[in-house]
Formats: C-alpha cells, sequence, structure tokens
C-alpha cells in the first residue's frame, strides 16, 4: 500500500463511554490510521472527564466542530441515580448530545444502513426512511414543578416594556404537576431549512407532522414557518427536482409510514423525533444500523452512532470476556466524518476511503460474516457469528483488497 492519506483540517474528535469507548479505538487502530495520517482535535467526552472538568469539555468540543465544520462522536452516558453513585458525579451532568445540538442550533437525520439478508420487520420498507429531529426545545428544556394542597397556575408573559400577558393553565384542587414548554420561532425556520437543504440533497420528499389540531398555538406555529419558508424559498428548487413537501398531522403520519415503501425525509418535532426514530431503527433491524448526522442551518456536521454505550456488554469486556458488539454505527459515524471532510477540503483520495470502509462494512455482513445481535435477524444461510475485534478484522481484509 502506498503513503497515507494525507488531511488538510481536523475533525474533531469527542470520545465516550463504556463498550463503544473501546470501539472507538479499535476502529481507529484497525481501520483508519493503517491508511489515513488522522489529524483530530481531541475531546474527551467520557464521563469521568467532563465531570473533572465540570462539563466544560462538551462546550469545548462544541465550540471547536463550530470552527473546523466536521466532527465524529462516540456514544456518551447521560447520568442517572445510579450512575451517580457508580461514577461518584458532582452533578447529574445533562445530556452531551443535547447540549451540543443546542449549541450548533442543529438537526438531527437517523437512517438506517440496509443490508441483504436483514428484512426489515414492515415488508413494505424497501427503502430507508430518514428521521430529522428537531434539536432544541420542547420537554428537553422543560420547567417542571410539583404543585400541593391546590392552587391556581398561569403562565406568565412579560414583554420588553414589562406589560404582562396571563393565560390559566389550571384551578388545582390538590396536588398535581405542571410543566412549561418553549421554543423560538428562529430555531423551528432553521430546522425547516436543514431539513429542506438536506432533502434537495438527498433527491427526497419531506414530510412533516405535529398535532397542530389540538395544539392550536404551538404546534401550529411549526407548521405555520415550515410552509413560509417552503413557500418563499425552497418551492421552485423541490419542484425543479421533482420532489414534494408534504404536511400531515402526527397521527395520520404513523399511519402513513407504516404502509408506505420508504425512501423519504420524516421531519418531527424533538420528543416526536427521540421517539420514532427508535421505533424506526428497531423496525429496520437494529439502533447499530442507523446512521446519525447532526447538521446545523450554516452547514457544520457532526456525525455520531445512533445508540447508547452498551453498558451490559462492557462490563462483560471489565471481566474478560469476548464480547460481540455490533460496531457498523460508529464505523459510519467515522466515514460520514471523513467523507464529509473529504468534500470540504476536496480530497478526493479521502472521500473515497470513507466510501470503500463503508462497502466493505457491507460486504462483510452480506457475506455472512457479523456480530450476535445481526446474526439473530439475518436470513443467510452461511452466517458465521464472530466477536467484537474479529468483527473489525474482517472488514478489513476487505478494505485492504478495495485500497489496492
Amino acid at each position: 500500500m502506498s503513503d497515507k492519506i494525507l488531511m488538510k483540517t481536523p475533525l474533531v474528535e469527542m470520545d465516550g463511554d463504556e463498550m463503544t469507548r473501546i470501539i472507538w479505538q479499535m476502529i481507529k487502530d484497525i481501520l483508519l490510521t493503517p491508511y489515513i495520517d488522522l489529524k483530530t482535535e481531541y475531546y474527551d467526552l467520557g464521563l469521568v472527564h467532563r465531570n473533572e472538568t465540570n462539563d466544560q469539555v462538551t462546550f469545548d468540543s462544541a465550540e471547536a466542530t463550530k470552527k473546523y465544520g466536521v466532527a465524529v462522536k462516540c456514544a456518551t452516558i447521560t447520568p442517572n441515580a445510579a450512575r451517580m453513585s457508580e461514577y461518584n458525579l458532582k452533578e447529574m451532568w445533562k445530556s452531551p448530545n443535547g447540549t451540543i445540538r443546542a449549541i450548533l442550533d442543529g438537526t438531527v437525520f437517523r437512517t438506517p444502513i440496509l443490508v441483504k439478508g436483514i428484512t426489515p420487520y414492515i415488508p413494505t420498507w424497501t427503502k430507508p426512511i430518514t428521521i430529522a429531529r428537531h434539536a432544541y426545545g420542547d420537554v428537553y428544556k422543560n420547567v417542571e414543578m410539583q404543585v400541593a394542597g391546590g392552587g391556581k397556575a398561569e403562565l406568565v408573559y412579560t414583554d420588553k416594556d414589562g406589560n404582562e400577558t396571563r393565560e390559566l393553565i389550571h384551578e388545582f384542587k390538590g396536588d398535581g404537576i405542571i410543566q412549561g414548554l418553549h421554543n423560538r420561532d428562529d430555531s423551528i425556520g432553521s430546522f425547516a431549512r436543514a431539513c429542506f437543504n438536506f432533502a434537495l440533497d438527498m433527491k427526497q420528499d419531506v414530510w412533516f407532522a405535529t398535532k397542530d389540531t389540538i395544539s392550536k398555538k404551538y404546534d401550529h406555529r411549526f407548521k405555520d414557518i415550515f410552509q413560509e419558508i417552503y413557500d418563499n424559498e425552497y418551492k421552485e428548487k423541490f419542484e425543479k427536482e421533482g420532489i414534494e413537501y408534504f404536511y400531515t398531522l402526527i397521527d395520520d403520519a404513523v399511519a402513513r409510514v407504516i404502509r408506505s415503501e420508504g425512501g423519504y425525509i420524516w421531519a418531527c418535532k424533538n420528543y416526536d423525533g427521540d421517539v420514532m426514530s427508535d421505533m424506526v431503527a428497531t423496525a429496520y433491524g437494529s439502533l447499530a444500523m442507523m446512521t446519525s448526522v447532526l447538521v446545523s442551518p450554516d452547514g457544520i456536521y457532526e456525525y455520531e452512532a445512533a445508540h447508547g454505550t452498551v453498558q451490559r456488554h462492557y462490563y462483560k469486556h471489565l471481566k474478560g470476556e469476548k464480547t460481540s458488539t455490533n460496531s457498523v454505527a460508529t464505523i459510519f459515524a467515522w466515514s460520514g466524518a471523513l467523507k464529509k471532510r473529504g468534500e470540504l477540503d476536496e480530497l478526493p483520495k479521502l472521500v473515497k476511503f470513507a466510501e470503500n470502509l463503508e462497502k466493505a462494512t457491507i460486504q462483510t455482513i452480506e457475506e455472512g460474516v457479523m456480530t450476535g445481535d445481526l446474526a439473530l435477524l439475518s436470513t443467510l444461510e452461511n452466517k458465521k457469528k464472530v466477536d467484537t475485534e474479529e468483527f473489525l478484522v474482517e472488514v478489513n481484509k476487505r478494505l485492504a483488497e478495495l485500497m489496492k
């Protein structure tokens, strides 16, 4: 093999937690550094280091992503009460993904990776469905309150001149709970533009759905902003490409999605996107077979795996036991970031490498070599279950052939 592929601009590299952190290093050692003179600006987003820096490292990594334009992120722990004691945390740090999304004002696009031998649970789905998830506000920025003993709850808005507008939430007769949600017009607008731009890139239709019949102001605002931006900025471009923008109610969208063949972008509000991306991923086969990219309206990209840190496998790994952990989504996070970096820096060799890495990964599975989760799903006759490292070695055999 000739000299390593050179990079011009670094990727922002965000390391993570548990089994995915182990896989992260294996991918670099087995599949990347033998071929690329890998340039990254490294940030350790593992929970231990986030705790040591009072989560400042997460904010720093997001700012670096703004600077360099492309990042790749390993799965990270969002701590709960059990993690507080396990990691001796100073506080229950927020989701790094949520922090990074808010800083980049980005939209998350999640798309299943289709391979022969793994049939979606919904047989009509012959093309991938991309979930576009708004990444700001709603329940993820909520303010909550428990109330006791009855009383009046109101929404109060004070404008810049000090004038108040009030709306009764509820007259409580006894104990209860209150939740306050918000969003911003500029963030909804960024979400709409990110979806429409992505659709033009992918040459695919966009479906958008909310519950505007019930939420006549909040959800209706999303619907109105999407329509206004589409009509004023994108309608002609969409018509030229032969693609369409389509709005419907979320319950109607769910019914239509189940009956469809796939092959479009389904734009969802923050919570809807969180839930529906898991549903879509599972129906296609596995969360570990899902690409995920955060795209900001000004063209900044952060690639990640769509799943968690695979805690159960990590504890097995710590005991010295072999695991068979699926690394495909993490490989595709790296390939996506390297491909985008290559495109932006006009490095065709880097783009070609990233494409070959994806090709080699799919080829490995389609030739019957796979991790345990896929072996359970695959209908291929001569399939062979391999452990975590063996799978990467097998991918590398095919990658080496493609790189000749």
